[in-house]
């Protein structure tokens, strides 16, 4: 009986340790204080703000060696853009088809992080940004969720090539549209909801060297929205039950030292308002954006960024001034365009605390979310951001 017991006892043991060796939990924690000489920036930072947490929980286990399963929860404090109501990130199932010394192929089921540009996927943990913002031309803030994650299907093929790797994705899913996504294509939250009328598609290719110094890529995702008015709305205060639907497309290309990296990325996003009605006319604009960055390890604990960055809502109106003309002065030019130059110094304390400090001069509004500054009339063109930040990860 005992020797039994003990038989047992010894199977749940060896049990509970393979699934602890599969297992793994991972999570981070990051605070930031934050101040504008103008307008508003996740927060009153016109005052200085401290409503910047983020708080993330991640976990993956293999139940065997061709299924995988990951989620993170994650606490996101952002101003007016989120409450941090704890959220799922991402949860997804992946499903190894083919592994091969030449090839990889499988699936991802669930919510899955969206594959645009270089930072999109890791985008919510501060360790795996290149600064304390990610350059907001390309990772717009104000429509963070739209752009993060869908819930759907995605297939990836990598190949491995005796002079580098290609990795191609392709999948469909429903994006996730909030309020600061309708603010941001709307220009106000309207009586009613904007949310996703069909899936979107996303497609990926990467290549990169063997030893990842060079990566060349290309992304797109395309996003159909229509707007459901609120039956009860006073006539001429709400659009009629219109649609956004736009393509955004990514190129990005980056070069890697060992000191040095050197980074690019262009954006087009062809975007069309159509059927809401006279009170919003159909519209068509192609909005484009680039940076170019350079980040110096000039020590194994310390680097230092420099980034300058351009966004326009429309390309062909670079100034805004149709913008401002055909919204009859409601919406202003500077909400057309930004020009932001950035600086900024990491020092990673050790391997769990990092500390950044970080200046960003900014010329124009339109990374701006209408959601925390709605008072169009006080937007200031030229302004400047500073910000500190500490984070902890395990």
């Amino acid at each position: 009986m005992m020797t039994t017991y003990l038989l047992l006892l010894a199977e749940v043991t060896s049990a509970a340790e393979s699934l602890s060796d599969q297992l793994q939990v991972h999570g981070f924690i990051s605070q930031a204080v934050l101040h504008t000489t103008e307008n508003q920036w996740l927060g009153d930072s016109a005052h200085t703000s401290f409503a910047f947490t983020e708080i993330g929980v991640n976990s993956s286990l293999r139940l065997t060696p061709r299924l995988l399963f990951s989620g993170q929860i994650l606490s996101r404090r952002a101003g007016e853009l989120s409450n941090g109501t704890p959220t799922i990130d991402f949860a997804l199932a992946d499903f190894n088809l083919v592994s091969s010394t030449h090839n990889q192929v499988g699936i991802r089921a669930g919510r899955f992080k969206n594959p645009l540009g270089l930072y999109n996927e890791t985008r919510d943990v501060p360790f795996t940004r290149s600064g304390i913002f990610l350059p907001q031309v390309i990772y717009f803030d104000k429509v963070r969720n739209l752009a993060l994650s869908s819930d759907g299907l995605l297939f990836y093929n990598d190949f491995y090539l005796e002079n580098g790797n290609i990795s191609f994705s392709l999948g469909g899913g429903w994006p996730l549209v909030d309020t600061n996504v309708e603010n941001a294509y709307l220009f106000r939250n309207f009586s009613g909801q904007l949310q996703a009328d069909n899936p979107g598609w996303l497609a990926s290719f990467w290549y990169s060297n063997q030893s990842e110094r060079f990566k060349l890529g290309l992304s797109a995702m395309t996003v159909d929205m229509q707007f459901n008015p609120n039956v009860n709305a006073l006539p001429f205060t709400t659009p009629g039950a219109g649609h956004v639907d736009l393509l955004y497309l990514v190129a990005s290309v980056q070069y890697n030292t060992e000191q040095w990296s050197f980074t690019a990325e262009y954006s087009r996003e062809p975007i069309e308002w159509r059927q809401f009605g006279q009170l919003f006319p159909d519209y068509k604009a192609n909005a484009e954006g680039y940076y170019l960055q350079t980040t110096y390890r000039f020590h194994p604990q310390w680097e230092w960024l420099l980034r300058y960055e351009e966004g326009f809502a429309n390309r062909a109106d670079r100034h805004g001034n149709d913008l401002e003309q055909i919204s009859h002065g409601f919406i202003k030019k500077e909400m057309g365009f930004s020009k932001i130059f950035s600086t900024g110094l990491r020092w990673n304390i050790n391997s769990q605390w990092m500390l950044r400090a970080e200046y960003q001069l900014h010329n124009g509004c339109f990374i701006l979310s209408p959601r925390e500054n709605p008072d169009f009339s006080q937007l200031e063109r030229n302004w400047s951001l500073f910000t500190l930040q500490i984070g902890f990860r395990f």
